[in-house]
């Protein structure tokens, strides 16, 4: 169902990869709801992907950018200003990687500087976005900002390792500098912690099909999919949500707060 919650407005989206990763949803709800957008994602990302099949779906353009870069990021802005003529209403950010993770590397085993590229790319590139974009002054005032992230910033998930505390990080910058904009131009940041996805990110991590299927069975109304976390985004993309800023928004269909279910008992009753 279209409701136009977006009419008018213009966003960045970082990290369509596929259609399984959830910016690509949440270009397409953008897009179908009435923004005007450009995507956005490393050059490397952008060989491997299929961006440019969704920027056809949703006549946008494409415009590169590695987020640990500030010159990138520099210039991805002043180009979408261009591209719109004018300021950005709402920015998704959607990127998360671990070198780490990638190879096995348990937290009690570090490799440092994978972990400073974890960092970097998962956490960091949130604040660059937002330092270039204050600096720019190019969002709009009550513009949007949201980051995904996941419950592991705040319990301990073992296999995730190094990207919890990206994770955390990302939710303290997303406080932070909610703070400092919002006081600056009214711009709201906020975090959306998701349910396990089956994203090619998401399914990278070991042991990812186990824990999904435990959130799964926990969460009274089971895990929440791609499509309906891009549902809340836009809500927090449009003007329904002006109030709403500094939080870690928990989209899990109720896990965040289920001690126990009835299914997850019964594998333990004889």
């Amino acid at each position: 169902m279209n409701y136009n919650l977006l009419k008018g407005k213009k966003g960045i989206i970082f990290g369509a990869l596929d259609p399984n990763s959830i910016a690509w949803k949440v270009a397409q709800h953008a897009h179908n709801e009435g923004a005007e957008i450009v995507l956005t994602n490393a050059p490397v990302a952008l060989r491997l992907g299929a961006i440019n099949e969704l920027a056809k779906d949703c006549n946008c353009q494409v415009v590169p950018a590695d987020a640990t870069s500030v010159p990138d990021l520099e210039n991805l802005f002043n180009k979408s200003m261009e591209i719109f003529g004018g300021k950005v209403d709402f920015v998704l950010h959607s990127i998360g990687m671990s070198p780490n993770v990638r190879k096995n590397k348990p937290y009690t085993d570090l490799d440092y500087e994978f972990y400073h590229k974890t960092i970097d790319i998962s956490s960091m590139s949130l604040h660059k976005v937002l330092q270039v974009a204050q600096k720019l002054d190019a969002i709009n005032e009550w513009g949007s900002v949201v980051a995904l992230t996941y419950i592991a910033a705040q319990r301990v998930f073992p296999d995730y390792g190094d990207m919890a505390d990206a994770k955390s990080m990302l939710e303290s910058i997303a406080r932070s500098y909610g703070y400092h904009y919002g006081k600056l131009r009214k711009v709201r940041i906020n975090t959306i912690s998701q349910s396990p996805t089956k994203t090619t990110a998401g399914s990278g991590v070991k042991g990812f099909d186990g824990f999904y299927n435990y959130a799964d069975s926990i969460s009274p109304l089971g895990n929440a999919s791609a499509d309906s976390c891009a549902d809340y985004c836009i809500t927090l993309f449009s003007d329904l949500t002006r109030m709403v800023t500094m939080q870690n928004l928990f989209h899990d269909g109720g896990f965040s707060y289920t001690g126990i279910s009835k299914e997850v008992m019964e594998k333990f009753l004889g």
